[in-house]
């Protein structure tokens, strides 16, 4: 991804104008008016963000300049708040970064239609989750749900394995996959953060939500022996280079995108049979002949202690300008209306709960949202997404390289223990 540069011109590709919805939100003129919106988003996620982003221009008359920040957004806004050039909206992925940013005064408290908006579509968890100190800054636009495996049901089928439920069903069905001539596991270890997400459910489940509580916060230490108890289940798949595509090297070696996209694609050989990723997958699995919900399904993520873990995550909405533009689009952006052009564009979840779950494009997906409504707030945000920017969202250092570094080499676990709780302890102060 590029670090900046191109216009919404350029991301609408052959997607069209979003379409018009019956307003549930009133929104001001603002002819004339241009703001700058940046988010890590690329490709078909990119494509649907911005026909929201026309519907908004469509209802007000104002101009969007989609602008993307590539996987460092904090080091990118940090770089435009010293230039003096902030973008008036940020689609934050971490909560970390958000309370560093109110933490320096970086960001515009919620209007009050954004937060009437707030108010009646969002349940109190969401709400916290963009609040820093008592006041509301965010707004959850798109969450997701990261405890799921997608598989290629064509793959599984030839390999006469189902859906496994608990983390030693997994490992016997990857056995038996790659067994019929198919590598098992597609990991995407290039991008650092989708072997956080591997860590995390894994985690999750075997330690449970008081220490993942504890971890997150770093109240506990990443030397803890639930720590070496999750590295050592992850290891008895990351250990087994034949049970990955491409093994070790080539998972390192591996974008997310294209470890989703090799998985359904191929035909009768597809490079993989299995990869664990939120739901957002289901948009780069379009890109591809696979259809979901019959070429593509998806299993919640195997249990590893008593039961399956659920983790969320999500894209905050914040203001970096207090402008009349930008607390418009941060209203309509917790309206219904905003969450359903994207809905209805397939490769989104929203946590809006009033939104009509016949808006999803598929039954895959309405499926994936009622569970998501229906936890209410009964669920487990991003670890890594919690933790100071340093530490759990940069490329190249923190929790990102480290995990990198343990999928070069799984052996190590006290290794990758020490290095954890170092960089844990710089990023986080203590």
């Amino acid at each position: 991804m590029t670090a900046c540069g191109g216009s919404k011109d350029d991301a609408r590709g052959s997607g069209g104008k979003g379409g018009s919805t019956a307003p549930t939100v009133r929104l001001p003129k603002l002819n004339g008016q241009k703001i700058q919106v940046t988010a890590v988003w690329t490709g078909p996620e990119r494509e649907n963000f911005v026909k929201v982003l026309d519907e908004f221009e469509k209802r007000t008359g104002a101009t969007v300049d989609f602008v993307p920040s590539g996987d460092d957004m904090a080091g990118f806004i940090g770089s435009k708040i010293a230039g003096g050039g902030p973008p008036d909206v940020a689609m934050l992925q971490q909560v970390g970064v958000l309370n560093e940013f109110a933490q320096k005064g970086w960001l515009k408290p919620l209007g009050t239609t954004a937060k009437e908006q707030l108010a009646k579509n969002y349940t109190k968890g969401w709400q916290d989750l963009g609040a820093h100190k008592g006041t509301q800054y965010g707004v959850y636009f798109k969450a997701s749900n990261k405890s799921l495996v997608w598989y290629n049901a064509n793959a599984f089928d030839n390999a006469g394995v189902g859906a496994p439920k608990n983390w030693q069903e997994f490992l016997k069905a990857a056995q038996t996959v790659f067994d019929s001539g198919v590598a098992p596991v597609s990991v995407g270890g290039s991008d650092g953060w989708t072997l956080t997400d591997w860590f995390e459910n894994v985690y999750l489940s075997q330690a449970g939500p008081e220490k993942y509580d504890r971890l997150a916060q770093h109240r506990i230490k990443w030397t803890d022996p639930s720590v070496k108890r999750a590295l050592t289940t992850l290891a008895q798949l990351f250990g087994r280079k034949d049970l990955l595509a491409g093994g070790n090297s080539g998972a390192l070696q591996t974008d997310f995108p294209t470890s989703v996209t090799q998985t359904f694609s191929g035909g009768d050989a597809p490079k993989a049979a299995m990869v664990s990723s939120a739901d957002f997958a289901a948009a780069n699995i379009a890109q591809t002949r696979a259809k979901v919900g019959s070429d593509a399904k998806v299993f919640p993520f195997p249990a590893v202690g008593a039961k399956s873990p659920v983790v969320t995550g999500g894209d905050v909405a914040v203001a970096l300008k207090d402008n009349k533009a930008s607390q418009a689009l941060l209203a309509f952006l917790a309206s219904t209306d905003a969450a359903k052009i994207w809905a209805q564009a397939g490769g989104f979840l929203s946590p809006n709960k009033e939104l009509d779950q016949a808006a999803y494009a598929n039954e895959v997906m309405r499926t994936i949202a009622r569970a998501l409504i229906a936890a209410g707030d009964d669920f487990r945000f991003d670890m890594s997404d919690q933790a100071p920017a340093s530490f759990g969202g940069k490329p190249g250092q923190g929790e990102w390289k480290d995990l990198q570094d343990f999928l070069k080499n799984p052996k190590d676990i006290a290794g990758t223990q020490a290095q954890l709780e170092k960089d844990a302890a710089k990023s986080f102060g203590r």
